[in-house]
């Protein structure tokens, strides 16, 4: 048994210097609590009996003492490097347990770092990206506000336009009111001198019967199609015009004799013709309405008064995209206008047409004489009829005047200066007041008539 252990406590690392200091029996009960066995004080370990027999049996005890002391202490020092081995192996464990740790710290720290990053430079695109959209939406409404301006600059433009037209078709209707007159009764004094003389025997000599009757044909083909296409427009025209269904039925029954011999061929329908005097009466009627001065004149007033009502319905249109109400009132009263003078040249025109029908009257009640070809012979006539311009010149309308008016578009007037029988020579003394009062209201057509007649002198006079 070990009964004292003496240790150098100054250099002991283990067990501890106090320990140590304390004496055997307190390294022993340290070293047993270490390796996990039961202490026994020396006192409680029996002695091995001593041998009588002599001294050998003493020295083996020692022996067999020393023995088990170094296996025992053999056995303290297994353990001990046991226990060293295992307090490195948690040391090492300890160690790697730190550094993957700190490893995952500073991989989470990187990580932490890069989302912070990725998130800077997210946070900068979307700022970016915003700036340019700003930017984009910016520069777009400022540029649709740039064409609003301009649309509206044209509208602006376009509505003076309009209302400079419409103002110059009032005038020109107002002065063709105060010339109309005398060129209807010009007119009226042309049909009845045209057509309503006797026929001569050298027009029945050299009466082109196919070609008329071919002519005639056309016209009534041109009439028939011209007639359903006003009625229709007429009938969308409710708001300024009320027109009578029965007006449909009335056409379509005085022209359902044209819709068969429609259908026929070319010679088919000019011998028909040739046969049925309604259709020669129906066919010189549509040409008389068409060559008539006064409703052609009439029907192109219409037609500029309809192209600018199209004109302001455009315009209101437009006004309603670009939501503004600017001279919407000054567009309304253009349009009651433009409605008003519309009616009133309907009624001009349903007024020409029934003095027409008058004159046709008259003619029809002479034709009663059964003259042969009597429709056929007026329908030539009005073929070979010459233009307003030349039987004006023929009457006395010197032809250099009768071109100066023709090239300032002021034909309308020829009637005015040869009812009142004005020449170049004439021109010369006048003045733009007595232009104006013989019917020509627009001071800058004044001019230019009072201007080309001195020019058309002056290199008259140069000529020997």
């Amino acid at each position: 048994l070990l009964e004292v252990l003496t240790l150098d406590a100054s250099s002991m690392t283990y067990p501890s210097p106090d320990i140590c200091s304390a004496g055997t029996e307190s390294i022993q009960q340290f070293l047993c609590k270490e390796c996990g066995i039961a202490y026994y004080p020396p006192s409680q370990s029996p002695l091995p009996a001593l041998e009588s027999d002599g001294g050998g049996t003493a020295v083996d005890g020692v022996d067999r003492a020393v023995q088990k002391y170094l296996e025992e202490e053999s056995e303290w020092q297994n353990k001990f490097l046991d226990y060293e081995k295992r307090k490195e192996k948690k040391k090492q464990e300890k160690l790697e347990f730190e550094q993957r740790l700190n490893m995952g710290q500073r991989e989470h720290a990187l990580l932490v770092q890069q989302i912070s990053c990725q998130k800077d430079e997210i946070l900068q695109t979307v700022r970016e990206d915003q700036m340019r959209l700003e930017e984009g939406l910016t520069k777009h409404q400022r540029y649709l506000e740039e064409e609003r301006l301009k649309l509206l600059q044209q509208l602006k433009e376009a509505e003076q336009s309009v209302t400079s037209r419409i103002q110059k078709l009032l005038e020109d209707n107002q002065r063709q009111k105060q010339s109309s007159d005398i060129l209807k009764s010009l007119e009226n004094e042309r049909i009845r001198m045209e057509q309503l003389m006797a026929i001569t025997q050298e027009e029945t000599e050299h009466l082109r019967r196919r070609e008329v009757a071919s002519a005639m044909q056309q016209m009534l083909a041109e009439s028939y199609k011209n007639r359903l296409i006003q009625m229709t427009h007429e009938s969308r025209r409710q708001d300024l015009v009320s027109q009578a269904c029965s007006s449909l039925a009335e056409m379509d029954q005085k022209f359902q004799q044209i819709l068969a011999w429609q259908q026929l061929d070319q010679n088919k329908a000019v011998s028909q013709i040739l046969q049925q005097i309604e259709m020669q009466k129906a066919a010189f009627e549509a040409l008389q309405v068409k060559k008539d001065l006064m409703h052609r004149q009439i029907r192109n007033q219409i037609k500029l008064i309809e192209t600018e009502l199209l004109q302001l319905t455009q315009l209101e249109l437009k006004r309603q995209q670009l939501d503004t109400e600017m001279l919407q009132g000054l567009i309304s009263e253009q349009r009651q206008a433009l409605g008003y003078l519309l009616q009133q040249l309907l009624k001009e025109k349903k007024q020409r047409e029934e003095e027409l029908q008058q004159i046709l009257l008259e003619m029809e009640a002479k034709s009663e004489t059964k003259q042969e070809n009597y429709w056929l012979i007026q329908y030539q006539r009005l073929l070979d009829q010459k233009p307003l311009s030349l039987k004006l010149q023929e009457e006395g309308l010197e032809q250099q005047l009768v071109m100066l008016l023709v090239e300032l578009s002021a034909e309308r007037y020829l009637p005015l200066f040869a009812h009142h029988r004005i020449s170049l020579q004439a021109l010369a003394t006048m003045s733009a007041r007595d232009l104006e009062k013989v019917g020509v209201a627009e001071a800058g057509l004044q001019r230019a008539i009072l201007g080309r007649a001195q020019d058309i002198l002056a290199v008259a006079k140069t000529i020997p």
